[in-house]
């Protein structure tokens, strides 16, 4: 289901692999663990560069945008998986 709302995210760098995870997000109240992270990838909208992560918490699957310019993270999707 299409979300497109502002969320908070917690997430981690590893200058080793120089990779950032999302570790949680709180949306509508309620926190996520992130206990899975799978696809990663960029994309450009004119001059702003977007990160987009797919993640799962438990049996619930989002897909998460973080704009590079502010630094806002959104939520552009989520399903249960069924």
């Amino acid at each position: 289901m299409q979300i497109n709302s502002p969320i908070s995210v917690i997430s981690s760098y590893n200058h080793h692999l120089k990779k950032v995870s999302p570790r949680k997000i709180i949306w509508n109240g309620r926190e996520y663990i992130i206990t899975q992270v799978g696809l990663h990838h960029t994309n450009r909208v004119g001059r702003t560069l977007f990160h987009i992560f797919s993640v799962a918490a438990n049996h619930t699957f989002f897909r998460l945008s973080l704009n590079t310019d502010n630094l806002f993270w959104q939520l552009e999707e989520v399903t249960d998986g069924i």
